[in-house]
């Protein structure tokens, strides 16, 4: 059996940008309803762009993001998702992207998104993170293929914008 050493120093997670990437989210969220399992939603991409020091484009129509939401206590939602999209570089090369991540979101800031009179909330009051992976045959943009990346991200008023870091 291994057992942990206490005197180890453990190793430390270093990243870097990769990119921004802003998502519209066109017809807004259609609500599937709550199901034995939570609360199912959908989020159609109608498309957006990323920019970043090594990867710029937009992001195509078609994509999508299912997530699915319970409570976690008394004050807030949690969700998780399991999102979609294809990338288009400004050289015309495609990435596929795909991502789960996990969202947070105190009562009080959800009422916020759901009235769109109300200014969005503050993106420190709630949590909302990704763990995207890339797939692509470009050979130029091929070193996404070996990467695994996580974003933070905010409610916008198009969507949501995730800024996205390399995993060292």
């Amino acid at each position: 059996m291994l057992t942990e050493n206490p005197t180890a120093v453990p190793a430390t997670l270093a990243t870097r940008h990769l990119c921004t990437a802003e998502f519209e989210v066109g017809g807004g969220i259609i609500g599937i309803g709550a199901s034995p399992f939570g609360d199912q939603r959908l989020g159609y991409i109608s498309g957006g762009r990323f920019f970043g020091p090594r990867i710029n484009g937009i992001i195509l129509p078609g994509g999508g993001n299912w997530s699915r939401s319970g409570r976690l206590g008394d004050e807030a939602s949690v969700g998780t998702f399991d999102a979609r999209a294809v990338w288009q570089t400004g050289d015309g090369d495609l990435i596929y992207l795909s991502y789960t991540g996990r969202s947070i979101i105190p009562d009080d800031v959800r009422a916020t998104f759901s009235d769109p009179a109300v200014p969005d909330a503050d993106p420190s009051r709630y949590y909302l993170r990704i763990a995207p992976v890339f797939e692509t045959a470009s050979a130029k943009y091929g070193w996404l293929n070996g990467i695994l990346a996580v974003g933070v991200g905010e409610r916008t008023d198009f969507g949501v914008r995730h800024v996205i870091h390399e995993v060292m």
